[in-house]
């Protein structure tokens, strides 16, 4: 199976830009779906008692029980650390994070960037952003749990000058830190998750990268609160962006990693989201079994799980959510197919528009990753909740 899908892909990638509408038979696939007894909301059972975890699993079953899920929405079942994100973009993310609030120790709601005004002058952008009945909503769906939330922060609209400026000088450094603080606390958060980590390791010196990430995270969790950092994979074109030496330095004074596990393929090499032993073997990179402390350590790691999905095409594909990858299986007849070697469901189907090979997280999938966290005692990380499919989160 793997050689063919070789073979496929590069077929795929060979062939012109051409993107149409469904004809009048893939219509009549999608209103012969609709005749399904569909199910929706709370269910007295899961999707593991419903014998839905399966690795091959049947299209029907997906698109039949996709959005029923166990009515017990607070009740978590991953014994680590679990961190959602939310983003302005995806409205579905936000019920989610309240609907199953109890099952998410960190929700990360991507609002805020860090402006730099002048010399020593920096302020935080994004608060049209905030939401406060929101947060509040949240947190009381999680009080169980004392969840935390802790929106996302990049640096925005940096020159060059501005960088160098922010990392070269201890007092510029402060002044951000102290402002990303005094805003937090304004807005009573709980902390915040730092995007900063792959959009400069390539660019600057590890030790002024390191210092940055340093002051900042020191400064609020010395106020008692969370610092989170986003942190890449390793990868073969990029092995050392983020290695074991960076973890070490900065494990007293990160709250948690968030570990990006997901968009190993792309159009110029499709194939599997986030292949299970590539899963591993990042994890393994920066804090490998031979580490001090690997228990107290692995905990502060968030394993990256994608809740998109990737659909390759004659045109190269693009990154699919939850309702887009329905729309395509409704196509499919039978079962998806388990790719035994990445671990992750797939199917391929042909519309209007041509051949689809897609790549979506299954239950089945899911679970592999989540008994993997299991294994080697990490939390997990979802990009993003809203993005898959309501039954899923029966699983975490």
């Amino acid at each position: 199976m793997k050689y063919l899908l070789c073979f496929v892909f590069l077929a795929f990638v060979a062939l012109p830009n051409c993107h149409g509408t469904l004809s009048p038979s893939d219509t009549k696939k999608a209103k012969k779906t609709k005749e399904l007894k569909v199910k929706q909301g709370p269910q007295p059972t899961n999707v593991v008692e419903r014998g839905l975890v399966q690795e091959e699993p049947s299209a029907k079953d997906i698109l039949v029980e996709n959005g029923a899920y166990h009515e017990a929405t607070d009740q978590k079942h991953f014994e680590g650390n679990v961190l959602g994100y939310v983003t302005p973009w995806n409205n579905h993310g936000y019920d989610v994070a309240k609907i199953w609030g109890g099952k998410f120790n960190w929700v990360s709601p991507v609002w805020l960037q860090i402006l730099r005004k002048g010399p020593k002058q920096y302020e935080l952008g994004g608060a049209h952003d905030i939401d406060a009945g929101w947060v509040k909503d949240v947190k009381k769906a999680g009080e169980g749990i004392h969840n935390r939330v802790v929106p996302r922060v990049l640096f925005d609209r940096f020159t060059d000058k501005d960088f160098s400026q922010l990392l070269t000088y201890p007092e510029e450094r402060s002044i951000a830190a102290k402002m990303i603080l005094s805003t937090v606390r304004k807005y009573k958060f709980d902390g915040i998750v730092l995007e900063v980590w792959s959009q400069l390791s390539a660019r600057v010196d590890d030790d002024y990268l390191v210092a940055l990430v340093t002051e900042i995270c020191s400064t609020l969790t010395g106020a008692g609160l969370d610092c989170l950092l986003v942190v890449p994979p390793a990868r073969k074109e990029t092995y050392d962006l983020f290695s074991r030496k960076h973890f070490e330095a900065l494990n007293p004074v990160v709250s948690a990693f968030s570990l990006m596990t997901y968009d190993f393929s792309s159009v110029q090499r499709p194939g599997a989201n986030a292949p299970l032993y590539w899963v591993k073997n990042a994890v393994e990179h920066i804090c490998p079994d031979s580490a001090d402390n690997l228990k107290e350590k692995r905990a502060k790691i968030l394993l990256g799980l994608n809740l998109y999905g990737s659909d390759y095409t004659p045109n190269g594909g693009q990154p699919i959510v939850g309702h887009q990858y329905l729309s395509l299986l409704k196509n499919l007849k039978g079962h998806l197919t388990h790719d035994e070697h990445d671990r992750e469901n797939f199917f391929e189907v042909k519309t209007s528009n041509g051949r689809h090979m897609v790549f979506y997280p299954t239950l089945y999938s899911i679970n592999e990753r989540l008994n993997l966290a299991r294994k080697l005692g990490t939390g997990i990380s979802l990009w993003e909740l809203g993005q898959g499919l309501d039954y899923f989160y029966d699983l975490f």
